[in-house]
């Protein structure tokens, strides 16, 4: 991989890691047209992957900074310097055991189906482009289903096993995170721009551990050519993700993901087309 192809998919990275478009399905398919993923060691690029996300890791760690601030120090007189009962927590506080809550299921079934995962088959652009396709389709039902009435203010425990559950499904390559968690936030009556806020604040747990990890994992295939290309793609997905947070939140406060449902819908057939003209290999 050279500096060019760096930029470009931590471009790609960015702009489609908040967005609901599927930032897996994106890089797996732009990886196999620059023929950087290897049928040997697939665990690779899953590396890779996972890596470059620390570059939006750190993108929605400071658009949310005060948040994440006031949730921590909230989190830690409440529960741990006064002890408060549950019911007695503020909403930052609450927000704060939403967020562990939510990151349980998607921690669980990461570890329990790691070996495939990693594997070749969630690199497979059938399971990519059906992904792509079938969440679009749930989230039309959403769309049309959803009462859009409910706040931040409004989260139960509940809530947010639900929603972490459909982060779990994010697994699966060309799902997206953000496109699975603001799914199940807006069948369960949440505004677009709460569901995006949520579903953004609960991917940091998830972020973090699967990049540090692979990581940690990753530094044997890493070279000093490689060191240089993760870094520039971490760092130039940090700047394009927090461009795209801030687009998503602005576009979300007047305008469906219908957009979004299009575009999801069109890209899986375009995929599918490509595979069966021998295009791109699946």
């Amino acid at each position: 991989m050279n500096i060019i192809e760096a930029i470009i998919l931590g471009i790609i990275q960015g702009l489609t890691e908040f967005i609901p478009i599927s930032s897996t399905g994106h890089l797996t398919v732009a990886g196999k047209l620059m023929n950087l993923i290897s049928d040997v060691n697939p665990e690779r690029w899953t590396a890779f992957i996972a890596v470059i996300q620390l570059g939006t890791l750190m993108a929605v760690i400071i658009y949310f900074w005060k948040d994440l601030w006031l949730i921590l120090r909230d989190f830690i007189n409440d529960v741990i310097v006064s002890r408060k009962s549950f019911s007695e927590q503020s909403n930052n506080s609450r927000m704060g055991w939403y967020l562990v809550i939510a990151t349980i299921p998607v921690a669980v079934i990461g570890l329990g189906f790691k070996d495939i995962i990693e594997g070749a088959l969630t690199k497979n652009l059938y399971v990519i482009a059906g992904s792509l396709i079938i969440l679009a389709l749930i989230l039309t039902v959403a769309e049309k289903t959803g009462k859009f009435n409910r706040s931040s203010g409004n989260i139960k425990w509940y809530d947010a096993i639900i929603i972490g559950f459909a982060q779990s499904l994010a697994l699966i390559p060309g799902s997206s995170r953000s496109g699975t968690t603001i799914t199940a936030a807006i069948f369960l009556g949440f505004s677009r721009e709460t569901a995006a806020r949520f579903s953004f604040l609960m991917s940091i747990p998830a972020i973090a551990a699967s990049g540090l990890l692979q990581f940690y994992q990753a530094l044997k295939y890493i070279d000093t050519n490689g060191i240089i290309t993760i870094a520039v793609a971490t760092i130039v997905s940090g700047i394009f993700g927090y461009l795209s947070i801030e687009f998503l939140l602005r576009y979300l406060r007047k305008k469906s993901t219908f957009v979004f449902i299009i575009y999801r819908i069109v890209i899986g057939i375009i995929i599918l087309v490509m595979i069966y003209n021998g295009v791109i290999k699946p």
